[in-house]
């Protein structure tokens, strides 16, 4: 079964083609790493398919659904089904459990199922004793962890990763790297990931 599907996807950039995809699946439940050198599109494929860039022509269905040229955007629901990570992590600058909850309560969940569901993440990404603490104050590490957090609190059916390890040391990575394949065991994520590292993509 597919998540996702792009047909004659294309993105430029002035005289510069930043993206030509004829055709491109990929199978849900999977985790999809995408390998290539820089400014061969990774990071514009990436934002078409979470509609934060419209593409110039081709279309993008994601769970059936189509994001083209021609449209206005994913409706909300769907957009709402998927999360995207990037390679800087993003702090909003309040507490950790703030940074988590926030997609929660942009869904006005409730408070309690919110606190039930923050803390149960914050445990598997070992930062539950950094909940009170400021976001702007974590490492690098703790950053990245916290945003990986923030977008599976809300269990997306589609996660997009844009090179979420590219500046950390090899323990962070590891267990980012652990979180990621826990999020597909467990909740049957799909998610596809750029990375520039061989290694990773293997794993």
């Amino acid at each position: 079964m597919m998540v996702l599907k792009l047909e004659n996807l294309k993105k430029i950039y002035g005289e510069t083609v930043a993206l030509d995809i004829e055709s491109l699946e990929f199978e849900a439940g999977k985790i999809t790493a995408i390998i290539g050198p820089s400014g061969s599109g990774k990071s514009t494929m990436l934002s078409i398919i979470n509609g934060i860039t419209k593409p110039d022509s081709g279309s993008v269905f994601f769970e059936g659904v189509e994001f083209s040229s021609n449209s206005k955007g994913y409706p909300q629901e769907d957009r709402r089904k998927m999360a995207m990570i990037f390679q800087k992590p993003v702090m909003f600058n309040t507490s950790v459990y703030n940074n988590i909850a926030y997609g929660l309560a942009a869904r006005k969940i409730k408070k309690e199922e919110i606190k039930k569901s923050v803390n149960e993440i914050a445990g598997t990404i070992g930062l539950e004793n950094k909940l009170e603490q400021k976001a702007v104050t974590l490492s690098g590490g703790e950053a990245g962890r916290v945003s990986i957090a923030r977008a599976l609190v809300i269990n997306p059916k589609l996660l997009l990763m844009d090179e979420p390890t590219a500046s950390l040391d090899p323990k962070n990575i590891s267990i980012i790297e652990s979180i990621i394949k826990n999020a597909n065991r467990s909740k049957d994520t799909s998610i596809i990931i750029v990375t520039h590292n061989m290694f990773q993509a293997r794993r």
